[in-house]
């Protein structure tokens, strides 16, 4: 059976995702470090992992597999699940897949090193969270959910 697994430390679409996996009667799983209001819902369940690095992805990892659809913005994370046979999507809906997860990885990489690599220490800022990337969130999450349901 289907279930949603949102990888919840700074998800700002916690919410969204709630509302969405209750109207299709789905399970889903809050992972994260702590620091979250547990949901009233019962098809929610707030999972909060133990201290230290990718925990809570190593949680999510663990679990999902085909006909699951994962929330996260964690490239690694990404890959696993993949790996594992579910579906990803970002925050902003945008879908990982087998096809474009390396060139993500490889990308992720590349930033890693120019940000360490930077003698003066100048900080770039990500782009802020907007109601196109909440809206476009939505659309995609519905589409990843039904085509889960339907194993496709």
């Amino acid at each position: 059976m289907t279930a949603l697994y949102i990888d919840a430390d700074a998800c700002p679409v916690k919410q969204e995702a709630e509302r969405v996996a209750t109207r299709h009667g789905l399970r889903m799983f809050v992972v994260s470090n702590g620091g979250l209001r547990p949901s009233q819902n019962p098809l929610v369940e707030t999972v909060i992992v133990a201290e230290g690095a990718d925990v809570a992805d190593m949680w999510i990892a663990e679990r999902c597999g085909p006909g699951d659809v994962v929330v996260t913005g964690d490239i690694p994370l990404a890959a696993k699940c993949i790996e594992a046979g579910a579906r990803v999507l970002r925050h902003n809906g945008e879908r990982f897949t087998e096809a474009n997860i390396g060139q993500q990885l490889a990308m992720r990489d590349l930033m890693a090193d120019l940000r360490a690599a930077n003698p003066l220490g100048v900080q770039g800022g990500g782009k802020g969270f907007t109601k196109a990337d909440r809206s476009r969130f939505l659309d995609a999450l519905e589409r990843e959910l039904r085509a889960a349901k339907a194993g496709r």
